[in-house]
């Protein structure tokens, strides 16, 4: 026992409480089936000398296997039919954050019908919410959330430049942009219903409710290139990870304290890596060796982990390990799932709610939700069953990018496949490519 004390821990100098019993923490984590990857889609760890003997052997095939599957995925996306507007991008994109999927998020809301009222759950830097400004001149509330003070800072500020400068420039709008209110608040989107409430008890659940709702679950670049934060691969910093600085759990505090198993899973499910088991055992060997930093344990998996057929090598590995980590620190999935339901709740009749996600577990979640809330109970995950809800293809002048629609009692999935970037704005901003935007729409 005095030998386990006083040993060095890896990713701290010192020992930090939890905030949480482990038992509590488990949990509390949404649970998600872990994604089955081809043998040519893995990366292998030093586990044995013989899995860098097959990889070799096997590597005159490879590249010819990477690319069928890969052109397959890009065969199968469902861009937007829309020509891509590079001076929109122009006009709202900042040094601090280029917001993805600008031009068919302003599709997704447009109607119509007038849009009196929007909400952005994930500010960042206001971009989405500025195009949202600038195409609805009708608009009369607004609300941003952020968790994030540093980012709603920003995102403040933006906003409050452009409705200067459009009060600037008067016209014959004037009487328009004097009926806008704007409010914004450092609250987590699992809030949107206490927000509203004491924002304008008449958009509050039970009443009119909002228009339209925006939840952009990205992280932003002003998130990602500042080192202290702790979420990048690259950079050397913190092992925290919080999006809530006021949080108390931090990546460290699982990487140090938290059993092996459990380690193991979050890996797994949150992480989607095939080496969990491998990966897990270093981490809690590592304890012992000493380090505090992302890079610390970055190095570790530069040591462990070697190139395989159709990926990246340690880089891939990396950064589905700290993808795990943030997710579990974040609680982001139990999270995201409840806050559909509460911003469900909150649109009024014919509300529509748009979600961007980036990664496989956010895009299930939010496509098996979807089809609960317009169902009223639970739905298959399996996409099979998905087309027996299908409407037949909708010719819609105004939404031509709605290739099909899933009808329910209580809404209409606007997108049944997930709408992805134009290759035009990949070029933009490669930071975009695993974007995914779904849509529904409340009866």
């Amino acid at each position: 026992m005095a030998a386990m004390a006083s040993a060095r821990r890896l990713f701290s100098l010192h020992h930090r409480a939890l905030a949480r019993p482990l038992a509590a923490a488990a949990a509390t984590i949404a649970v998600a089936t872990p994604h089955r990857r081809g043998k040519h889609d893995t990366v292998t760890c030093k586990a044995t000398g013989k899995t860098k003997a097959k990889a070799k052997a096997g590597n005159k095939g490879g590249e010819r296997l990477q690319r069928r599957p890969l052109e397959e995925r890009l065969k199968r996306r469902t861009r937007p039919a829309a020509a891509f507007d590079a001076g929109l991008y122009g006009r709202h994109g900042h040094a601090h954050h280029v917001p993805v999927l600008l031009g068919e998020v302003l599709a997704a809301f447009r109607r119509p019908r007038p849009l009196h009222s929007f909400v952005d759950c994930t500010l960042g830097a206001a971009g989405h919410s500025l195009a949202m400004m600038e195409a609805h001149l009708e608009m009369e509330l607004f609300v941003g959330m952020d968790i994030d003070p540093t980012a709603l800072e920003i995102g403040r500020g933006h906003i409050e430049a452009f409705l200067a400068g459009r009060e600037a420039n008067g016209g014959e709008n004037d009487a328009l942009m004097d009926t806008l209110r704007a409010y914004t608040h450092v609250r987590n989107f699992k809030y949107i219903k206490q927000v509203l409430g004491s924002v304008d008890e008449s958009v509050a659940v039970g009443s009119s409710g909002v228009d339209d709702i925006l939840i952009d679950l990205g992280m932003s670049s002003m998130q990602v290139n500042r080192s202290n934060r702790g979420f990048s691969v690259l950079q050397d910093g913190p092992l925290d990870m919080r999006m809530d600085p006021k949080a108390t759990l931090r990546a460290e505090d699982i990487l140090n304290s938290w059993p092996e198993l459990e380690i193991g899973r979050i890996l797994r499910d949150y992480g989607e890596e095939s080496n969990w088991q491998f990966l897990q055992k270093q981490i809690v060997k590592a304890r012992e060796m000493g380090g505090h930093s992302t890079g610390d344990l970055v190095k570790l998996i530069q040591r462990k982990c070697t190139i395989s057929k159709g990926r990246q090598g340690w880089i891939k590995t990396a950064t589905r390990v700290f993808q795990a980590l943030r997710i579990a620190v974040n609680d982001e999935l139990r999270v995201l799932e409840d806050s559909l339901h509460s911003s469900f709740d909150c649109l009024a009749t014919g509300g529509r709610l748009a979600v961007i996600s980036f990664h496989s577990l956010e895009d299930r979640i939010v496509k098996k939700t979807f089809l609960e809330l317009i169902h009223g109970g639970e739905a298959d995950d399996e996409e099979d069953d998905e087309d027996d809800l299908a409407l037949p293809d909708i010719d819609d002048e105004d939404e031509p990018w709605f290739n099909q629609r899933v009808q329910g009692r209580n809404g209409i999935v606007l997108t049944k496949r997930p709408i992805t970037p134009s290759q035009e704005e990949e070029k933009l901003n490669q930071r975009c490519r695993s974007a995914k935007l779904r849509v529904i729409q409340k009866a």
